[in-house]
């Protein structure tokens, strides 16, 4: 995490001196994106350790959807027609099924996972209330990212004592998923300039898909009836997003 986090500040800080500064309207915007940001690294990193990816991830991932269309609509007076609202629902509950595997989600996985979930959903919020004030998507987006580029690492060195070790290829591992993180990120502020809040969140989650397909074709891993039931229910719910 640190040393992804060191690539975020690295790249932010090589594109800050071309990009013009946010409208100060949205700087509280920026910091609060920053703080939220750095509290989800915390928990993400914690929800990891509390279970399985494969039970953590869908409930964090799958909760964000709807707390993003809510949120919005408290704070920003965001509505959503009766369309998004079931394609928001479809993408949540497909998302969350995945999560279920003819089991029972262990009792202290399921409040790290929702609150790591409830993370994701403030810091979305935050951020698409923020990047329609800033002017400019680019240049909130480059602020928010070099100010918790700055936060994390530092709060993860006090927690640690001790700079972590790495190898060579988790190194390069890390630094490349800093930039990922960078493009993927930034292509969501972008996009909440100019629609729904909860429709932009529910098609990013769209990606388990994704993710269960190149599994399937380059890793070789089972698609059971039920996570391709999960998986038609997500690509439901991003067709009814699309219309």
């Amino acid at each position: 995490m640190t040393l992804m986090m060191l690539a975020v500040v690295a790249a932010s800080a090589a594109a800050a001196p071309f990009l013009p500064w946010p409208d100060p309207a949205s700087w509280p915007y920026v910091v609060a994106s920053a703080v939220i940001h750095t509290g989800y690294n915390l928990s993400l990193v914690r929800t990891y350790a509390a279970g399985e990816l494969g039970e953590t991830y869908p409930i964090s991932r799958g909760s964000s959807p709807v707390l993003v269309a809510l949120g919005a609509a408290a704070f920003a007076g965001e509505g959503i027609g009766i369309l998004a609202a079931t394609g928001i629902a479809l993408v949540s509950g497909g998302i969350l099924s995945l999560a279920l595997r003819g089991r029972r989600v262990r009792a202290g996985v399921l409040p790290a996972a929702l609150t790591t979930g409830v993370l994701i959903g403030a810091y979305t919020v935050v951020d698409g209330i923020g990047v329609r004030l800033a002017g400019n998507s680019l240049a909130y987006a480059n602020s928010m990212f070099l100010l918790w580029g700055l936060t994390t690492p530092v709060l993860f060195l006090v927690m640690r004592r001790r700079p972590p070790a790495y190898t060579p290829r988790q190194t390069a591992t890390a630094l490349a998923g800093g930039i990922v993180s960078i493009l993927a990120y930034g292509i969501v502020i972008w996009a909440m300039q100019y629609d729904a809040m909860g429709v932009v969140s529910a098609l990013r989650e769209t990606s388990v898909v994704h993710a269960a397909v190149i599994g399937r074709v380059f890793l070789g891993e089972t698609l059971t009836a039920r996570r391709i039931a999960s998986c038609a229910a997500i690509a439901a719910g991003a067709a009814c997003l699309a219309v």
